[in-house]
């Protein structure tokens, strides 16, 4: 059979790093191909070169055996190639329709627009309203939109980015309907994603990077998952882990928190109580847009909140702004990366300023210690294996996982009485997201109160004491998370909010 794409010798390199060295590999119609590899192995660059938004230096590729070099996404597109990002670009205040009329070149009617959303995600199982506004979907939903967008194109060859990451189990089980029928239809689809449960149950083969270079191939049903993990990082991954313990003191109380959301498409938190004690890890599952950055943005003190509804080691902090939450030992991570997390355009050393200002010392007399600020951007690039040049690269210049490995190694390293961090190992290889959640075991083992909110349940069973779940602004009450069954974990996230419901 003809390969659908051909790759050969694809080479790229930036200043201080080589993102792709000499890769090779070929994908057939009809076949879903994973592409693998730890955070900054060259995925990312890679499908950008396929996608016509990066130019190789060396190498060539070949679409159904002619010749094919996109110089913008616009040319991809024209030739077959879609691709569906990890980050959606949809715009909240338009309607569905809308925003895929904006993807395309040349839209039709409205009406006929409409009524072709209508038929193409019903047929492939993604039923979508394409009058609803974006800003009322959830995000499995807004997933479809760009979905559809992409498949209103009728594409050869579909490249989905971490397509998972914001779904429920239920609604991944859809997605993969729909992948198995598109490519029974002879499209092809490349599949990168860090799940490798999720690989070896959907795809047919995979093409492994490491460094850059492809370092092998595998058929992902006949190999473990651990067996991938141990082919990506070049080495066996350990299993977080920690000693038995009980836990201490409440360090940090929520009582009967209730937030109207300041955002249109917001979601306004609901009486929501908890406490977290030394030693402790609470996990708050649910899936995306149920109260999550209404909830850190409280605890973080971007959001006040008037009365003792949040207390610090007994002590009223809700009308506390972050820095001074953070000089009492109260430090949080937030979900978004680059723009919340960290500032796009400074240097590592910069952002790791931003927070560690006091914490750390990093200034005296109200100057800035420069070498101080460096010693510790270089610390965190050391201990949590943050693959760059050096602190002097921008945070925008990380991949993504790379990324997110600075930020919570910035936020653990400045010693937390209490860490709360939304969604810890987001796009992370499982190296890193192993890492990460020992690195979480390891401050709890100390002492500290750890609250991790997080939408991959594997994840939170794992490294959580207590597990409690947020549906519409309201949190469900803490239960152990030892011996809880996916199906109770199903009804909590479902809303089922008091024991007495869960044991039904």
């Amino acid at each position: 059979m003809t390969a659908l794409l051909d790759i050969e010798g694809l080479t790229k390199a930036y200043p201080g790093v080589v993102a792709n060295d000499d890769v090779s590999f070929s994908i057939q119609p009809g076949e879903v191909h994973a592409l693998l590899g730890e955070n900054g192995a060259g995925k990312s660059t890679l499908v950008k070169m396929i996608y016509g938004l990066v130019t190789p230096d060396r190498g060539t590729m070949r679409l159904r055996g002619a010749p094919y070099a996109p110089p913008e996404p616009r040319a991809a597109r024209a030739a077959g190639v879609a691709m569906v990002f990890q980050h959606f670009s949809l715009f909240e205040a338009l309607s569905v329709a809308e925003n895929i009329a904006l993807g395309m070149e040349n839209p039709p009617k409205p009406r006929d627009l409409a009524a072709r959303i209508r038929e193409v995600s019903e047929t492939y199982g993604l039923p979508l309203d394409p009058f609803r506004l974006v800003g009322d979907l959830s995000a499995g939903e807004r997933q479809r939109v760009e979905i559809i967008r992409c498949l209103l194109q009728d594409p050869k060859l579909l490249i989905m980015d971490e397509p998972t990451s914001v779904l429920t189990p239920q609604e991944v089980e859809i997605l993969f309907h729909t992948l198995r029928k598109l490519a029974a239809e002879g499209t092809a689809i490349l599949y990168i994603s860090h799940k490798l449960e999720e690989i070896r149950a959907l795809c047919d083969a995979a093409t492994i990077l490491r460094t850059g270079k492809k370092v092998s191939t595998c058929t992902p049903r006949e190999v473990t998952a651990a067996h991938m993990a141990e082919l990506m990082v070049g080495k066996s991954l350990s299993v977080p882990a920690r000693d038995a313990h009980e836990p201490g003191a409440v360090l940090l109380a929520v009582a009967g928190l209730s937030l109207s959301s300041g955002s249109p498409f917001g979601t306004s938190l609901r009486d929501v109580t908890f406490e977290v004690r030394a030693g402790e890890v609470l996990g708050i599952g649910g899936v995306a847009g149920n109260g999550q950055d209404e909830l850190l943005a409280v605890l973080s003190g971007e959001t006040p909140v008037a009365g003792g509804a949040v207390t610090l080691k007994g002590v009223a902090v809700g009308t506390l702004g972050p820095n001074a939450r953070r000089e009492r030992g109260l430090l949080c991570a937030p979900e978004e990366r680059l723009g919340h997390a960290a500032a796009p355009d400074m240097s590592l050393t910069e952002n790791a300023l931003l927070t560690g200002r006091k914490r750390k010392a990093l200034e005296s007399r109200g100057f800035v210690d420069w070498r101080r600020t460096r010693d510790f951007a270089e610390d965190i690039i050391a201990r949590f294996d943050v693959r760059t040049p050096g602190p002097g690269v921008a945070a925008r210049a990380l991949s993504g996982g790379n990324l997110q490995k600075f930020v919570i190694g910035r936020e653990i390293l400045q010693d937390p009485t209490v860490l709360v961090v939304n969604q810890p190992t987001w796009g992370v290889d499982a190296s890193a997201a192993a890492a990460i959640r020992q690195a979480l075991l390891d401050l709890a083992q100390k002492g500290a109160a750890v609250i991790v909110i997080s939408q991959d349940l594997d994840e939170l069973l794992e490294i959580s004491d207590r597990f409690c779940a947020l549906n519409e602004g309201r949190l469900s009450p803490p239960r152990p998370a030892r011996g809880l069954s996916m199906e109770d974990i199903g009804l909590m996230l479902g809303g089922a909010h008091d024991m007495h419901e869960v044991a039904l």
